[in-house]
């Protein structure tokens, strides 16, 4: 607490941070963000927003530095094995990315409203007495085979210690090696989270540095060993057969991506394949594209679009499913929908930034889980219709940008996800800017709790709204204002006490 008072400038002054690391030599230690670690994790939450306000208005600290200080201290408490902590970490670069859209005096907010749970959720765990992540000695590797190859078998074994051995010794590559590394375990199963807490953690990394690889991804090492410990199935263990049996027949290995960029037709055409197929049959279409030199982002760009129609067509929970904050009807949270949209934005964002195979095998199973997502958790998805139906259009009666602005606010506090839709596909066929509308959703995705996904879901959406071309795009949209509709009305813990500190 005493170097968290005086702040981590002075307290490395000082060399407060090195005597607390010679201390304990089983901790891990972050240079002159340590102090700042340690104020995320020892400080009662009820005192953390003060804390953090004195920590802008000081100019001690800026939203980067706060953010890089709680995802160190996340991943220093939980590595990777706590559900509410790793959904936490992951909505951390999205929060930052959120503050960026805001005007400045507003800009604090969706960061502190993670920081909040975060700090809660550590207290919650028992602070840094419970500690996950310490020193690791990296181990002696075989040079005879690939490092990815050999991480993958040491995470199968469920030996958690020589997966972190071997991944300590990757780590000393560059983070990109690192990277590419890791995604040989994760790409073993397509469950959700296995695959969205890599590339959070990724892009975490270009806000915060690239010198927090080791720490950031060894979470996914420590999710992907626990995982091996789970009920297996033939649908669990499919990828491990289905991904290198569909780089061999296609002989994509030891290859470049192809640049054949697709017209809009073959995109919608595409994507249809993908959400109606079998996942074995989405994942045939996938390899075959990419052997034929499509662009790897026209292939991303018709999965996200497959995976954007659960989000429309979704019936909602079920009154078996119904729990506190996640009423009947409601599909926000870890509805299938939401989950699909940000695994097939991990899968294509993670295809853009890693090697040839791992851009193909990426693309492949976010095919390959699209299909499953549809398929695996029963409904007819095939036969609901997406939103808006006609009806809803049809109250739909303005050209007005600002009346229609007032039209999707009024549904979204009615929780109307139906009109809501409707309001924003009418918006976006009018060719209207897409700013005010964003403008609109964020406000609520940085209110509202979203039973741990709104701001992921947020950035997944505009990720997506970017990287679609026109004619597709504003889908992206609609399934956020859906969302937006389903999770308003539960406010997020310690906005109102930030609003009021901030006086904003």
């Amino acid at each position: 607490m005493l170097v968290a008072t005086v702040g981590f400038e002075v307290a490395g002054e000082l060399g407060l941070a090195r005597a607390l690391a010679e201390e304990t030599p089983d901790t891990l230690t972050f240079g002159s963000l340590e102090p700042l670690v340690c104020l995320m994790q020892e400080t009662p939450v009820n005192r953390l927003l003060p804390a953090l306000v004195e920590q802008l208005r000081s100019r001690q600290a800026d939203l980067r530095r706060l953010t890089a200080a709680a995802a160190l201290a996340n991943a220093r408490t939980f590595g990777g094995e706590d559900y509410v902590g790793f959904h936490t970490m992951m909505a951390l670069a999205p929060a930052l990315h959120m503050a960026q859209e805001l005007p400045a005096e507003l800009q604090p907010l969706p960061v502190f409203k993670v920081l909040y749970r975060n700090t809660n959720r550590i207290q919650e765990h028992g602070g840094r007495k419970d500690e996950v992540l310490h020193p690791v000695q990296p181990a002696t590797l075989s040079e005879n085979r690939p490092g990815g190859e050999q991480l993958r078998e040491a995470v199968r074994r469920k030996d958690v210690n020589e997966a972190e051995q071997t991944f300590a010794r990757l780590a000393q590559l560059s983070a990109e090696d690192a990277f590419n590394h890791l995604l040989f375990a994760v790409q073993d199963n397509t469950e959700v989270h296995r695959v969205v807490l890599p590339y959070r953690a990724w892009d975490l990394l270009g806000l915060i540095g690239k010198e927090q690889a080791h720490t950031l991804l060894r979470q996914s090492v420590r999710y992907c060993v626990k995982a091996e410990s789970w009920q297996h199935t033939s649908t669990w263990d499919a990828p491990r057969t289905l991904l290198p049996k569909m780089l061999e027949e296609h002989k994509l290995l030891g290859r470049p991506p192809g640049d054949r960029k697709a017209e809009d037709g073959w995109v919608e055409q595409m994507s249809q394949t993908i959400f109606k197929s079998t996942p074995e049959q989405a994942a045939e279409a996938a390899a075959a594209a990419l052997a034929e030199g499509m662009s790897p982002s026209d292939i991303g760009e018709a999965i996200t679009l497959a995976a954007n129609q659960l989000v429309l067509r979704d019936l909602g929970r079920t009154p078996r499913d119904e729990v506190s904050g996640k009423p009947v009807g409601s599909v926000h949270g870890d509805s299938i929908g939401v989950h699909a949209c940000d695994s097939s934005n991990a899968w294509r964002n993670m295809a853009r930034v890693s090697n040839p195979r791992n851009c193909f095998a990426s693309l492949i199973l976010g095919a390959y889980q699209v299909a499953l997502d549809r398929t695996a958790r029963g409904g007819d998805f095939l036969n609901w219709q997406p939103l808006p139906v006609a009806r809803h259009l049809g109250e739909i009666k303005s050209n007005d940008p600002e009346a229609l602005l007032r039209e999707a606010d009024e549904a979204i506090r009615g929780n109307l996800q139906g009109k809501a839709s409707a309001v924003v596909q009418r918006y976006g066929e009018l060719g209207l800017s897409p700013r005010p509308m964003f403008d609109l959703l964020l406000r609520y995705a940085v209110s509202e709790d979203g039973a741990l996904h709104a701001e992921k879901f947020y950035r997944t959406v505009s990720e997506e709204f970017a990287a679609t071309r026109a004619r597709f795009r504003w889908r992206h949209v609609v399934a956020l204002a859906r969302v937006t509709a389903s999770e308003y009305g539960r406010p997020a813990a310690g906005m109102s006490e930030a609003r009021a500190m901030l006086k904003v």
